[in-house]
């Protein structure tokens, strides 16, 4: 099935295991936030047991390094795609309101990147990641 749209997760390659697992997550829950309509319906197995919905659609996850990620941001909002990110000072809070204290104590240029996701058409998508791997 070709989809109209693409979901993208750029993670900084040099991160613990624990780390880009954590990253993915929650930047992907910001993609299930932002787009709802690409919830799927829910799971029910042939028992009869029912399991929650998850993003109907392929998610392409790809690595770079600090500079990769920082480009990835600037083409995405030069393009009007509002990613979601995902900083190394949030690695030291402990909930949500301070995640968002510690990105915003941060000027963008300032930012120090570990993850980025974003969805939009295909084409904007393949822009914004040109030139970077599948992560490995």
């Amino acid at each position: 099935m070709q989809f109209d749209t693409k979901i993208a997760v750029v993670i900084r390659t040099d991160l613990e295991a624990w780390q880009k697992l954590n990253v993915a997550s929650f930047l992907t829950s910001g993609i299930a936030a932002a787009f709802p309509e690409c919830i799927g319906r829910p799971y029910e197995d042939g028992s009869g047991t029912k399991y929650l919905s998850l993003i109907g659609q392929p998610i392409l996850i790809y690595g770079a390094d600090q500079a990769a990620l920082t480009r990835a941001l600037d083409r995405a909002l030069a393009r009007d795609v509002k990613p979601a990110v995902y900083t190394e000072d949030m690695f030291k809070t402990t909930h949500d309101a301070a995640n968002r204290d510690a990105v915003k104590a941060v000027a963008r240029a300032d930012l120090n990147l570990v993850g980025l996701a974003m969805r939009a058409e295909r084409k904007l998508i393949d822009k914004i990641v040109d030139g970077l791997k599948f992560h490995s």
